[in-house]
């Protein structure tokens, strides 16, 4: 994997799904994300990002749920997948991430400049 864009779909193929609880978005706080993750996501304007920090949510979550999660970025998906991340509903995939894939994950967040979402 020699850039960003190789690395991010390698990591999004390895991270197993779930079905999470209607109406739950208790991981939709505010996070950070590479820029190679942010460039493909929709650009939301300043007052948009202050009213999201303003209610600690992501500035992607809508009154439906998250507006981006095709494209939702790797910390998100991520979440409640591992025991170290666990969904406070107790929803979790058939089987968890590999432990190695969870590394690099956390390898590639430390490793790229992080954006605020």
């Amino acid at each position: 994997m020699s850039n960003n864009s190789e690395i991010i779909e390698y990591l999004r193929e390895r991270i197993p799904v779930f079905e999470c609880v209607q109406g739950c978005h208790d991981c939709c706080g505010p996070v950070t994300t590479s820029s190679a993750e942010m460039s493909r996501l929709p650009v939301k304007s300043d007052a948009e990002h202050e009213a999201a920090l303003d209610e600690y949510n992501c500035v992607h979550l809508g009154p439906n749920g998250c507006e981006v999660y095709e494209e939702r970025p790797l910390i998100c998906r991520l979440f409640g997948t591992t025991p170290r991340m666990p969904c406070p509903n107790n929803c979790r995939p058939v089987e968890m991430v590999d432990l190695k894939v969870e590394r690099l994950v956390h390898k590639y967040i430390r490793t790229t400049r992080q954006v605020l979402v």
